[in-house]
Order: structure tokens, then C-alpha cells, then sequence
């Protein structure tokens, strides 16, 4: 099993990266949004989850852990392979991803090449869900440097329920909204907020 691969960016096609690491060149299937992130001839790391089948044994990796959490949903819903996962991923960032989900935006989904509608209402379904039996939104009890205005309870609550979609735990959100003032700050802004405290 790999976890991450890291050396040099020896060539990029669409949805590939070679990297090559030890000698040895890897190929890695990955989605347009991490091979934005990647120069040839420079280091790059990727996130790998390795799909092992009879007949294969391909690598898919990202450059977030929050895009690999993303891909490993999508792939565990029924009638979705890798390769619509990445054509999905490929269309959207984690963040948006996550609030399609949350807010059954249908057409963020179907935007990807190869994606109906029924394929996208059946991610969303069965997404939610997986996430409202395993979020325990009174789990998140941070105080923010401002009170709340009325209305902005139901924008926190769809914001902790998307971060859930993207792998975070109750400990980590607290710990990253911890002192942020969320005044007029709309589901998807606090997911920005949260994933860019992650990365300090």
C-alpha cells in the first residue's frame, strides 16, 4: 500500500502525472485541479489510493488529503468507478464538492463529462446520508470571537456537515474556528476558512 509519492514531475497528460521517485516513474491518475498544482521538472507529492483489481493496479493520487477523502466517497457509492470520480473532482474543488452535496446541488455534479443526473442525485443521497449519521453537530462547541447573527446557526451547521464530507473531525473544526469571527460568512466561506487554518 502507498500513502504518498514524492519526487520529480517527469511528464503531465490529461488526468496523469508521471513522477518519478527512486528510479522507478510513477503513474498516477489524478484530477485537472491537482495537475494545476504541479510544474514538470519540479517535486511534487501525491496522496495515493491504490485500485487493485483483477486485471489492474492503477494509482490515483491527489495533492490534498481533502481531494483524495472526496475521491474514496465517491468511488464507495454505488456506480461510480475512479474514472467518474475523477471527472467529477476534476470539475469542482473539495469545498465545492462538499457543499453540492450538502445543498443537492445536482448541477455542480452533472457539469462533469459523463455525469447524469441520475448518477448525481443517487451521490447525493446516499452522501447526506452517510454524513447525518455520523456528524454530531453539538460535538462543535467553539467560541467565535463575535456572536452569531440570527440565521448564521443553519451556515455552520451545513459548513460542519460539509467539512465531515471532506474528512474532518468534531476536535479539528473546533480547533480551527476557535476565536474566527463568522459574521455574514456564508457555508462555503467557513469551509475556506477551516481548510486554510488546516494547512498553517
Amino acid at each position: 500500500m502507498f500513502y504518498h509519492i514524492e519526487g520529480t514531475v517527469s511528464e503531465i497528460l490529461p488526468n496523469l502525472a508521471v513522477v518519478d521517485c527512486g528510479g522507478l516513474g510513477y503513474a498516477i491518475n489524478t484530477t485537472s485541479n491537482s495537475l494545476s498544482q504541479i510544474s514538470l521538472g519540479k517535486t511534487a507529492k501525491f496522496y495515493i489510493f491504490d485500485y487493485i483489481k483483477e486485471d489492474c493496479f492503477d494509482l490515483y493520487g491527489f495533492t490534498t488529503k481533502q481531494e483524495k477523502h472526496s475521491f474514496e466517497l465517491l468511488i464507495s457509492i454505488s456506480g461510480v468507478g475512479p474514472k467518474a470520480a475523477i471527472s467529477i473532482l476534476s470539475c469542482t474543488t473539495p469545498e465545492m464538492f462538499a457543499m453540492a452535496v450538502m445543498s443537492d446541488d445536482v448541477k455542480v455534479l452533472t457539469a462533469a463529462p459523463g455525469i447524469g443526473k441520475k448518477i448525481a442525485q443517487r451521490v447525493i443521497l446516499e452522501l447526506k446520508d452517510k454524513i447525518s449519521k455520523e456528524t454530531d453537530l453539538s460535538t462543535v462547541t467553539f467560541t467565535p470571537a463575535a456572536s452569531a447573527p440570527a440565521g448564521a446557526t443553519d451556515e455552520l451547521n451545513n459548513a460542519i456537515k460539509g467539512l465531515s464530507v471532506l474528512g474532518y473531525g468534531s476536535d479539528e473544526i473546533n480547533q480551527a474556528l476557535r476565536g474566527q469571527d463568522l459574521t455574514d460568512k456564508s457555508a462555503e466561506d467557513i469551509i475556506k476558512l477551516v481548510l486554510k487554518q488546516m494547512v498553517k
